[in-house]
């Protein structure tokens, strides 16, 4: 159920994030999501990615610092007020949510959200709970 994200620091500067993309790119790992948030010193880039230990091994063989952090991948329905359903589950169990990001599913039915709980364990146990359907790591490559 916990998905692996990898995180990669960026400095802020010219270039920097096509070096990061082109290096993935290079070594043949498809990107399935992403999201960048940044300063005006540097960003963070979390990607969603096939195989997580391959693109932290071609990241850092690039010089870049990267971690890797577990998610959960829920789905939504991709209507006014789904995101709203699963988040009011993680805040009626007490849980914060640290950052997420989202995409829509090829078919357009369903929205795909990347959750980062303070607790994963006790995200995915609310989640599942309220009959949340939680995406496996296989599924979310798939995509």
């Amino acid at each position: 159920m916990k998905l692996k994200q990898i995180s990669v620091f960026l400095e802020n500067r010219k270039g920097r994030l096509w070096e990061a993309l082109d290096a993935l790119a290079n070594a043949k790992i498809n990107i399935r999501a992403l999201s960048i948030a940044d300063t005006s010193e540097f960003g963070i880039l979390r990607l969603i990615v096939p195989d997580p230990d391959m693109a932290k091994k071609v990241l850092e063989k690039g010089n870049f610092t990267v971690k890797e952090n577990n998610v959960v991948a829920v789905e939504v329905a991709d209507k006014p007020g789904g995101l709203a359903e699963v988040l009011k589950v993680l805040s009626d169990a007490d849980i914060n949510v640290e950052y997420l990001y989202a995409f829509v599913e090829k078919s357009g039915e369903k929205a795909v959200v990347v959750l980062r709980t303070e607790n994963t364990d006790a995200g995915i146990k609310a989640l599942k709970t309220a009959g949340i359907a939680i995406l496996l790591a296989e599924q979310v490559y798939a995509l």
